[in-house]
């Protein structure tokens, strides 16, 4: 008998196929369409308890329709004669009802990806209920033993999904991929045993391949570990510091830097980087790549969400501002070629995303940066959206670790650090060796001269 995956690959191909040919037979000049099924589940355990279980399966089928210049999207989960049908009709009927807009339509048909790699995304194990719960409940009891001072738990999760993606458009292009992920959390909750004070803190591990993934055991020890160190947090007094972000935090400084190079934020001006292409944004130990083809990577995939092909891009090289990130119409309004970044949900137009946005790293360990540093801040947790994308002000809520001597002194908390995106990217003294992928943003430590940092 043949494979049952197979089988579904083909009949979704063939369901893409045809709702291309009924658009066209509805007046549509051009059209794509998205096929998308997949299966989640999440599990929280909290005190070895279940508290949530979740478990889904859905398939849903978008199209999107092009009436010269005038465009709708549409989506459906019922996959009958008469739904489809009626889903052609509708979106057709709605293309015709808007404006006109000069810049829309497919990308143009030699820019579609001629190659479809296998880029190690999808891990067939399928784990039982019981398993999964189990999993969870590991993690957080690994957490509860590691020491007296952790008290309680905010709970424990486990979650894993898998799905498959058919993209096919007017263009004869036709192209599809499976990915999974696996990931694994614990929030424990340490209990000062002379004040009575609480802290909390979280760990997680995440991964494409369930054997990849870290222990239930180790996610469970780092939380703890984490959580621990936090007791006895002070408040301090406001001065101006160097403030060095560890890996997490500094994932957070680069996400905004991702959302001020996307193409929608550009010709929407709502980006401080506005006219900055080609200039000095940060020194020359800075280069900042987006890798969609990255193997195993989390926001890796051989195609974007028009058909073109992902590709690795320069977006700061050596400090200088090289590359937005674009899909084929942002980069239209900009007057650039797509950077293979378009990003779509199922029934919905295109949008600019990231694949894997990462600073690459340093020479320096994390450890010779904190000694690199007389007085100054540690950041490990940042509290907000105090951020104007516009102007570049930044000002978060912060958690962390007073630095003395190069040592991390004590443990801090109730403080604001304050400044503009664009000088802090300027001030970065040292990137860390650090770089672990567990996101499609991702960072080292990164240390910044100086901010301000606010407090009593």
């Amino acid at each position: 008998m043949p494979d049952k995956d197979v089988v579904i690959e083909q009949s979704y191909r063939q369901l893409a196929a045809d709702m291309l040919a009924r658009a066209k037979q509805h007046g549509a000049s051009e059209a794509d369409v998205v096929v998308a099924d997949g299966r989640n589940f999440s599990v929280q355990v909290r005190l070895s308890a279940v508290d949530r279980l979740t478990k889904a399966r859905e398939k849903r089928l978008g199209l999107r329709v092009f009436l010269g210049k005038r465009s709708a999207s549409a989506a459906t989960s019922d996959f009958s004669q008469e739904s489809l049908d009626r889903l052609v009709s509708d979106t057709c009927t709605l293309a015709a009802a808007v404006a006109e807009d000069e810049v829309s339509g497919l990308p143009a048909r030699d820019l579609m990806a001629s190659d479809i790699p296998d880029l190690d995304l999808y891990d067939g194990t399928e784990l039982a209920t019981e398993q999964q719960i189990e999993l969870a409940q590991r993690t957080e009891a690994a957490a509860l033993a590691e020491d007296p001072r952790i008290t309680n738990s905010e709970g424990a999760e486990f979650n894993s999904s898998s799905g498959r993606v058919v993209l096919g458009n007017s263009h004869g292009f036709m192209g599809e991929y499976r990915s999974s992920s696996f990931s694994v959390s614990v929030s424990p909750i340490a209990t000062e045993p002379d004040t009575g004070g609480m802290q909390r803190d979280s760990w997680y591990a995440i991964q494409r391949k369930f054997g990849r993934l870290a222990s239930p055991e180790s996610v469970g020890q780092e939380a703890a570990r984490r959580t621990l160190r936090r007791l006895g947090a002070r408040k301090i007094s406001t001065t101006r510091a160097p403030v060095i972000f560890d890996q997490e935090t500094a994932n957070s400084l680069l996400g905004h830097l991702c959302g001020a190079v996307s193409g929608y934020a550009l010709y929407k001006g709502t980006s401080f980087l506005i006219g900055q292409l080609g200039k000095q944004l940060a020194p020359a130990w800075v280069t900042i790549y987006d890798d969609g083809r990255m193997a195993g990577g989390l926001g890796s995939r051989p195609f974007d969400g028009e058909g073109l092909a992902t590709g690795k891009t320069t977006v700061v090289e050596r400090g200088l501002l090289t590359s937005y990130l674009l899909d084929t119409y942002s980069g239209r309004k900009l007057g650039l070629p797509s950077t293979g970044n378009a990003s779509r949900g199922v029934g919905e137009g295109p949008s600019v995303g990231p694949t894997n946005f990462y600073l690459a790293p340093g020479s320096s360990t994390p450890a010779e940066i904190i000694r690199s540093v007389r007085e100054g801040l540690y950041v490990t947790e940042l509290i907000g959206f105090g951020v104007n994308m516009v102007t570049g002000d930044y000002s978060r809520g912060a958690a962390g670790f007073w630095i003395e001597n190069g040592e991390l002194a004590y443990p801090v908390e109730e403080i604001t650090i304050a400044g503009n995106l664009n000088q802090m990217f300027a001030d970065i003294e040292l990137v860390g060796n650090d770089l672990e992928f567990r996101g499609r943003i991702t960072s080292p430590t990164v240390k910044v001269r100086e901010m301000t940092i606010a407090g009593n």
